[in-house]
């Protein structure tokens, strides 16, 4: 059972989700005796919705409905009492006494009229009501305000507790807050962004791609330069370069310069010097392809999801593929995975993570099951991150203006994801 909830054996995964595994264990055992329990029964018990709190929020709505439904009525009333004493040559009616005159009691029975109508005009998609006042409904499902309450006093006690985020922070932190790389006086950037959309039947709808080569000088000496870009691109992207580098020598030679050679570029400023765009609907062209197929089964579904890396030369790191799940039904039954997941039961997502996906590991599937109906498990996300730009475009050499000496430059390449779905 415990890796259910830890990923791996070791200290820090059961510290974080040392509260998960005491109320699972919970259910297994009562007054020092094994209950005669299985996997799935766990995960309903420690998981199971409150149908008081259901019916609670229910009639909760139904009562601001009807509210609504009457100041709506008396909004009505009054702009009806107005138009009448207007076209009767009376005055109209004063509110709350705040004068009875016809000028202020027309424009104040106005102003009210108007903001209840306006307030209550209808909004696309409105979010659940939820209660505002306490509740005395049973939330079986809402443990963190009690855990937090439990450690609060334990800390008070004298015990020192680890958060139960520590762990997953520090992971994070590490990542994000890598260590920087040796920037040379002379330093590129290289950066692709992505942005596809692919039918849950097959079919690409769109893909496109922009990519940029940002250069950045440390040190006037190296102002007059040029880049000598290496262009392996066999899918066609279009190439523009910036209105001040010379496009002639571009085109020519692959040389990126200045007009006027005789000008230096920027220092400690990125500039962006070359910029290229792909767009398309070729299927051949999608980096990581993503295959998922949910079954009809007797308890609900069961879902089979495959990837597949198309572009051999790249090298995915910290793929994380998001599928949704319906709400209120539990946690899914994992059968078969490679790589690891992550289930939020807050956000109802499952999250397939894959630390590298390359050559070597280019292909991998997953099996679950949980109840819902097909069309509850899109769209799919994805979400990964690449040292290793998609368009083969590279900045080879950098050299003098002036006598065409070589010049020493760093230079790192990300490929990101702006918005991967499949729908």
């Amino acid at each position: 059972m415990i890796p259910e909830y830890c990923r791996a054996l070791e200290e820090n995964e059961i510290s974080e989700h040392c509260f998960d595994l005491i109320f699972a264990f919970d259910e297994i055992v009562a007054l020092g005796y094994r209950e005669n329990v299985n996997l799935a029964q766990i995960r309903t018990f420690t998981e199971m919705d409150s149908h008081e709190e259901k019916v609670f929020r229910a009639v909760r709505e139904t009562q601001e409905r009807e509210a609504k439904a009457e100041m709506r009525r008396k909004a009505k009333e009054l702009q009806q009492a107005r138009r009448d004493a207007e076209r009767q040559g009376k005055k109209a009616p004063g509110f709350g006494g705040f004068g009875s005159s016809a000028v202020s009691g027309g424009s104040t029975a106005a102003m009210i009229t108007e903001t209840i109508i306006e307030n209550e005009k209808p909004k696309v998609a409105p979010a659940p009501a939820r209660p505002s006042g306490p509740s005395k409904a049973l939330k079986l499902g809402a443990k963190g305000k009690e855990v937090d309450n439990f450690v609060d006093k334990l800390k008070s006690e004298g015990e020192t507790i680890m958060s139960s985020n520590m762990g997953r922070r520090t992971s994070e932190a590490t990542k994000v807050h890598a260590p920087p790389i040796n920037m040379e006086s002379v330093h590129m950037k290289i950066e692709e962004k992505i942005t596809l959309t692919c039918g849950r039947d097959g079919g690409l709808q769109n893909m496109e791609l922009h990519g940029m080569i940002m250069l950045r000088i440390s040190d006037d000496k190296f102002g007059r330069i040029r880049l000598h870009v290496e262009n392996e691109d066999k899918k066609g992207v279009q190439l523009q370069t910036h209105p001040n580098v010379d496009k002639k020598l571009f085109t020519a030679e692959s040389l990126i310069g200045l007009k006027n050679p005789e000008k230096s570029f920027p220092v400690n400023s990125d500039v962006g010097v070359l910029k290229w765009r792909l767009q398309t609907t070729e299927e051949s062209f999608i980096p990581l392809t993503i295959n998922c197929w949910p079954s009809e089964s007797g308890n609900g579904c069961d879902v089979n999801i495959e990837y597949e890396l198309q572009e051999d030369n790249l090298e995915l790191n910290d793929v994380v593929i998001a599928i949704p799940l319906p709400s209120g039904v539990g946690a899914p039954v994992i059968g078969e995975i490679d790589g690891e997941y992550r289930h939020d039961s807050r956000r109802n997502t499952l999250e397939w993570c894959l630390p590298v996906i390359d050559a070597k590991n280019k292909s991998g599937s997953l099996e679950f099951s949980i109840a819902g109906q097909p069309n509850d498990f899109f769209p799919v996300q994805v979400s990964f991150i690449s040292k290793k730009n998609y368009c083969n475009i590279q900045v080879t050499k950098v050299t003098q203006v002036d006598g065409n000496s070589p010049v020493r430059f760093s230079m790192e390449t990300t490929f990101l994801v702006d918005k991967y779905e499949i729908l």
